[in-house]
């Protein structure tokens, strides 16, 4: 048995162990988002609010949702029924782990066609640090998402366009983004790299159009069935709630924790020093009861926030434009998810694995880039624990950082 082999097995092993581990409420709103799209028309899928967890990712997720339910509905029929808030039979609990099991395969594939040719030293550090990813096993396998299906996808998009696949990696790319719209920050990067690096010579204007239409192809799919419905204007607005506020309940480690900690010393300081200060009602988590006022600093909106992640990637963009080389996209990519994670609005700390996964993929090639991918994952996986918080899970945390 190859090592490579030796650690799937480990790691297939760890996950069934965390089957009984505890489940956060992202458990319900998945099984949910199983009995919205089994239960109901297409027509009324971003508009039932049986629940308080509505359907708010793009439209391919939810036809995910919906061919885990053609499953599901065999296995436990309760589970996809409106009525059953709050559901976890054993067999709800099982089908649903088993599903993110089964999904991560996406992302075993990925890392072994990246592994291609690689020494086995290297073949053995990707798959420690990619598959083996503490923050992945705490997020998806005890929290509960489906971020390994996601950003096996992620990779896929990467390593076809460092190979020059460009347009599969343009699809795969689209694919990702209509399945999870947190991933369009790295858009400018794409859509940078491909025009100076793919879009030119005798047949540029061919590749453009070839690229737009397989782009186009993917969202049509994808948005079509709910245009024609008239659900568009809908699916956005459960796309981009910018009411619940700048920070999530958890603060991301990034730039508005820093803003917010400091509002809070200042709500502090002041009056001590004779200054009215007025802090709205429950403010400390406004992520979680959609209040977005700070006492003392001003609040950004959503508009500024996008502002400062575009600003914060124009070096990389210029760079890019200047260098548009295999070499020099995935550091970009890398670098356009870090700066969504800093400045972004209502980023969640479970947004840190769109940086820390991508980024191992580089970690064998240079001390240097080891060096970052270790405390950049350091950083990023303590930042995680609060999502662990029973006494039962406290094993667990300190095992992944022991």
């Amino acid at each position: 048995m190859t090592p490579e082999y030796r650690i799937l097995t480990v790691l297939a092993a760890l996950r069934l162990l965390l089957v009984p581990a505890y489940r956060s409420t992202d458990f319900e709103v998945h099984r949910n988002w199983m009995a919205i799209t089994h239960s109901l028309p297409l027509e009324k899928w971003y508009l039932d609010e049986t629940s308080e967890w509505t359907l708010d990712y793009p439209p391919l997720f939810a036809w995910f949702e919906w061919c885990l339910s053609q499953v599901a509905r065999y296995i436990d029929p309760q589970m996809v029924q409106l009525e059953s808030l709050n559901y976890a039979s054993d067999a709800c609990i099982i089908f649903q782990r088993s599903s993110v099991m089964v999904s991560e395969l996406v992302l075993i594939a990925a890392v072994a066609c990246a592994c291609r040719g690689a020494t086995e030293e290297k073949r053995v550090l990707m798959y420690l640090l990619i598959l083996g990813s503490p923050g992945l096993l705490l997020v998806d396998h005890i929290h509960f998402q489906y971020n390994g299906m996601l950003l096996g996808l992620l990779l896929w998009s990467i390593i076809w366009i460092q190979e020059g696949r460009h347009i599969a990696g343009s699809i795969a790319f689209a694919v990702l983004v209509n399945m999870k719209h947190l991933y369009a920050c790295l858009a400018p990067v794409y859509l940078i790299y491909l025009q100076r690096h793919y879009c030119r010579g005798p047949k540029a204007v061919q590749r453009f159009v070839a690229l737009g239409a397989a782009v186009v192809a993917v969202c049509g799919v994808s948005f079509g069935p709910f245009v024609v419905a008239g659900q568009l204007p809908q699916i956005l607005a459960r796309l981009f709630p910018f009411g619940r506020g700048l920070c999530h309940a958890y603060w991301a480690a990034n730039f508005w924790a820093l803003y917010s900690c400091a509002d809070k010393a200042l709500a502090v300081i002041l009056p001590r020093l004779g200054l009215p200060v007025t802090a709205p009602e429950a403010y400390m988590t406004g992520g979680l009861v959609q209040v977005t006022q700070f006492a003392v600093l001003p609040s950004p909106s959503p508009s500024i926030t996008l502002l400062l992640v575009l600003l914060a990637l124009l070096p990389c963009l210029f760079s890019l434009w200047q260098r548009p080389r295999p070499e020099s996209f995935l550091p970009a990519a890398v670098y356009a998810c870090l700066c969504s994670f800093m400045f972004g609005y209502h980023v969640h700390e479970k947004a840190i694995l769109m940086v820390t996964i991508p980024m191992a993929l580089a970690a064998a090639d240079s001390q240097w880039n080891a060096r970052q991918c270790f405390v950049l994952s350091t950083v990023g996986h303590v930042a995680l624990m609060p999502l662990l918080f029973t006494e039962q899970e406290y094993p667990i945390k300190v095992g992944m950082h022991g």
